[in-house]
Order: structure tokens, then C-alpha cells, then sequence
């Protein structure tokens, strides 16, 4: 990881470093400037282990189903932790540790607890682009998951036909939302009806 926002953010939910390189301190900040990811030098590169990440089941989860832009990924980890919701990836998801994911998440991922799928809240809601009940007009209770599906090809069937699937209307003339805003509007409707 290259950011001093993530290091903090990490300490901040009590995960500690296996390494930790601040430039100038412990290594050359060239040596840091050439294993960047970064289109600048980092200050501070730090290694974690990937079972110190929170896991756990909260009474509201966002369920990514082979979403593979890390930054998605990412994104959904934030908004789930503005909203104190869980998250699960389904197998072939982008890697929420990659950098990309670490990025967009804000530190998000060392606080938001990872499930797995067979520990999803029973009460399922199938986010689908067209053709579902209205958000507005669904019937959210929890606990609850909400299913999201990946960027190109959506939920499969077999997956919608988990619950009664919900869309969000849209006046406008995108074809869909993306994956990451949808998953926030899911989660703020949720939250304004308690």
C-alpha cells in the first residue's frame, strides 16, 4: 500500500503493518519512487496481511457478483462503510487489496467486515438495470442483501430469481447505472426509510 491516508486509516481501525517504509526513514525515496504504482513518489509503502481485514456479517450487505473494476470494488467498500453495511465478493471479483481498490475504498477496507456468499442475509434484493420494481416502491426490511451485478453482463438468472428484483428508474438516456452509483442509491434509500 502507498498512501499515508491508508496507513493512518489502517492504524486508525487498529491493523498493523507486517513492513512499513516511510522515504527518507527506513529506504531511499527513489528506491519507494521505483516500485510505485503511483504516478508520483510515495512517502510511506506498507505491507498488510490480508487476514487482518475485519470479516463478519452485518444485518446489511452489498453482495458483488464478479464486479472486475477494482475501483468499483473500491467505491462500493466506501459507500458500504458511509452506511455501515458489509460487503461480499463472489468469486472472479476484483481484488479490494489490489491498489486500485485500496485507493477508491479511502481506507474503507480495513473497517467494512468482508463476507462470504454463504453467509448473506437470507432477505435478498436483486439490483437489476430495467424491468424490476421500483426502488422507491420495494420492500426493504432487514436484514438484507443487495445483490450487484458485474459491470458488462449484470446478476445471472439464477441469482435475480433469489428475490423479487428491484431497478432504479432513470429519466435520462444512459442505458444503465454504474455498478458503484447504483449501490449507492440502494443504500441511501435504505438508510432514509429508518
Amino acid at each position: 500500500m502507498e498512501s499515508e491516508d491508508l496507513v493512518e486509516a489502517a492504524s486508525g481501525a487498529g491493523v498493523e503493518p507486517v513492513e512499513l517504509l516511510v522515504a527518507g526513514e527506513d529506504v531511499l525515496p527513489e528506491l519507494l519512487a521505483e516500485v510505485s504504482t503511483l504516478g508520483h513518489a510515495p512517502r510511506v509503502v506498507a505491507v498488510y496481511r490480508r487476514a487482518d481485514l475485519p470479516v463478519g456479517v452485518r444485518d446489511v450487505v452489498l453482495a458483488l457478483w464478479k464486479l472486475s473494476d477494482p475501483g468499483n470494488v473500491g467505491t462500493l467498500l466506501r459507500t458500504a462503510d458511509a452506511f455501515s453495511a458489509g460487503v461480499a465478493l463472489s468469486a472472479d471479483c476484483a481484488d479490494p487489496t489490489g491498489p486500485r481498490a485500496l485507493r477508491a475504498s479511502a481506507g474503507a477496507v480495513f473497517r467494512v467486515p468482508l463476507c462470504s456468499w454463504d453467509d448473506l442475509p437470507d432477505r435478498k434484493v436483486p439490483l437489476v438495470a430495467r424491468g424490476g420494481v421500483a426502488l422507491a416502491d420495494a420492500l426493504l426490511e432487514r436484514p438484507l442483501s443487495f445483490l450487484l451485478g458485474s459491470e458488462r453482463d449484470g446478476l445471472p438468472s439464477d441469482l435475480v430469481g433469489q428475490g423479487l428484483g428491484v431497478s432504479i428508474p432513470t429519466p435520462g438516456a444512459a442505458e444503465s447505472l454504474n455498478v458503484a452509483a447504483a449501490g449507492a442509491i440502494a443504500l441511501y434509500e435504505l438508510a432514509r426509510r429508518s
